[in-house]
């Protein structure tokens, strides 16, 4: 469930991990720093095209924003009459373009290899007390975290519209809550019994 690695052997697959979660996090910065729309637009159409770039599906971009269109769509309404058309859209790109690009952070990029790549990047913190393997596998599972509950949302959301269910909040956050609670249990156990003690 936590590795979501889509396999290929494209350019972007082949980048460092590394210099994909370097990009990520420029590419996230900058996105706040701009208060454009076109640019924000055109941010949007280039990570799109990244996906194309990597060999994955129209149907792998929009399970990133399938699951999350509803808060997308909260987010819409709630800016627009807060602030306008123009602002709530230029905001609801922006979010969908962040999770688009953590989203082809993680389909290209081996889990492992992200926790090695980002504890091999913050040694320079070891001299200030800092365990840099605590912190890469940290990082590592909060760049997860949101595709993968997107996965179990979608996942819960359908099961609750076979039952005629998909409308009330508690029957799709209940599960959802259970079932990210005993991911978080088994991902604690198999650490441990790896004997994982950095």
């Amino acid at each position: 469930m936590l590795d979501l690695y889509s396999p290929g052997h494209s350019p972007i697959h082949k980048l460092s991990p590394g210099v994909k979660i370097l990009a990520m996090m420029v590419g996230g910065t900058g996105l706040f720093l701009v208060e454009n729309l076109g640019i924000v637009a055109v941010a949007l159409a280039a990570v799109i095209a990244l996906y194309k770039i990597a060999g994955l599906s129209a149907t792998q971009v929009w399970n990133q924003i399938r699951p999350v269109l509803w808060i997308l769509i909260f987010f819409l309404g709630l800016q627009w009459w807060l602030a306008g058309a123009s602002v709530a859209v230029f905001v609801v790109l922006r979010l969908a373009t962040l999770l688009l690009l953590a989203g082809l952070v993680t389909l290209t990029t081996r889990a492992s290899d992200m926790i090695e790549s980002l504890t091999s990047g913050l040694r320079f913190l070891r001299p200030l007390g800092v365990n840099p393997a605590k912190v890469g596998l940290a990082i590592s599972l909060a760049l997860r975290f949101i595709p993968v509950l997107a996965q179990i949302t979608t996942e819960v959301r359908e099961a609750q519209k076979a039952r005629g269910m998909e409308h009330s909040i508690v029957a799709v956050a209940m599960p959802v809550a259970i079932r990210m609670l005993k991911m978080a249990d088994d991902i604690s156990d198999a650490i441990d019994a790896r004997g994982y003690r950095p």
